[in-house]
């Protein structure tokens, strides 16, 4: 099907504006478009120097993760190499650094945009620690909320603040800027350690069990975001009925809110003339050694649910045997 353009801003061809942008988005790509743009002096930022993933979606099709540009990105999109080792390969991912390149995603469809925690200059560094509230299936994101007010908790027990938002999607994202003398080994240390200590306070409703079947209806406070890991850009939009939005939330707002409040349609009256995240994440900060020696004894999530899924896996097969003798 031949593109029909509508206009050009900035030197992007914006085409098929009219088209829905997905099933259930309540959205055109126009609208897609129109928001990115808008909010685009402070997206911008958290995409800036970051390797991107981005997720698009095409009409009729499923939604799918690129990492690797296309063949066709115009040799102005800055992109840099990164060796992935899932796929044993370079992968050139684009670094949207500026209005011209973000339209011109929005115009491929990209819908959601995910960042890297570390910048392309400094792949021994992330910047931040990044706490992802996980609820269990249904209508609870109040569950969420609860258990980001047990992490703001435990991070104000040592010393920490850190700036929250909506996922977009049914969670909570809590953020906590680090500075750069922090190793990827400790950040992940300390992230593990302040949800160890998140799920103290309350264990009722928060779990770190890396193990779906093991959480039992309550929260899974994910400490596994480290290293090269991405998280969803605060402002990015998310293929979610409505086409929600990420969206930072004050931490005297977070009980009062739902996910769907925030969507490419209502944020931009919403923001006015503000940049809420960018007031609220607070300065980057040192991480206290208490929390480092804590969180380096905890065995890293997935590791260790390898381990515990092989060891189960080990007994199932046990008591067949046994059953069968």
């Amino acid at each position: 099907m031949a593109s029909k353009l509508d206009e050009t801003r900035d030197g992007v061809d914006l085409t098929n504006l009219d088209q829905p942008l997905f099933d259930g988005a309540d959205a055109r790509k126009r609208d897609l478009v129109d928001y990115l743009d808008a909010v685009h002096e402070r997206i911008v930022p958290e995409l800036r120097e970051r390797p991107l993933s981005v997720v698009r979606i095409r009409p009729g099709q499923p939604k799918f993760m690129q990492k690797n540009v296309p063949k066709y990105t115009p040799d102005w999109v800055k992109t840099v190499q990164v060796w992935a080792e899932a796929s044993k390969r370079e992968v050139s991912h684009a670094l949207c650094d500026d209005r011209r390149t973000l339209l011109w995603f929005a115009n491929q469809r990209a819908v959601e945009y995910h960042p890297t925690l570390m910048r392309a200059d400094r792949w021994d560094r992330v910047t931040h620690l990044v706490l992802d509230l996980d609820p269990p299936e249904g209508e609870t994101f109040s569950m969420a909320v609860q258990a980001a007010l047990l992490v703001r908790e435990a991070l104000t027990d040592c010393g920490l603040s850190g700036a929250v938002k909506t996922s977009g999607a049914k969670g909570v994202h809590v953020i906590v800027p680090i500075v750069d003398t922090v190793t990827i080994e400790d950040a992940a240390a300390a992230t593990r350690a302040i949800a160890a200590r998140a799920e103290r306070l309350d264990p009722s409703t928060a779990t770190t069990a890396y193990i779906k079947e093991d959480r039992h209806g309550k929260v899974f406070v994910d400490s596994t975001r480290a290293g090269g890991a991405t998280v969803v850009a605060a402002y990015s939009p998310r293929v979610r009925p409505g086409t929600t939005v990420s969206f930072p939330v004050g931490w005297d707002d977070l009980e009062s809110v739902t996910p769907r409040d925030f969507t490419v349609r209502t944020a931009p009256d919403l923001l006015g003339d503000r940049d809420p995240w960018a007031e609220q994440l607070p300065a980057p900060q040192e991480i206290p050694e208490d929390v480092l020696l804590e969180g380096r004894a905890i065995p890293v999530a997935r590791v260790a649910a390898m381990h515990e899924g092989k060891r189960r896996k080990r007994a199932r097969e046990a008591e067949e045997h046994k059953h069968a003798d």
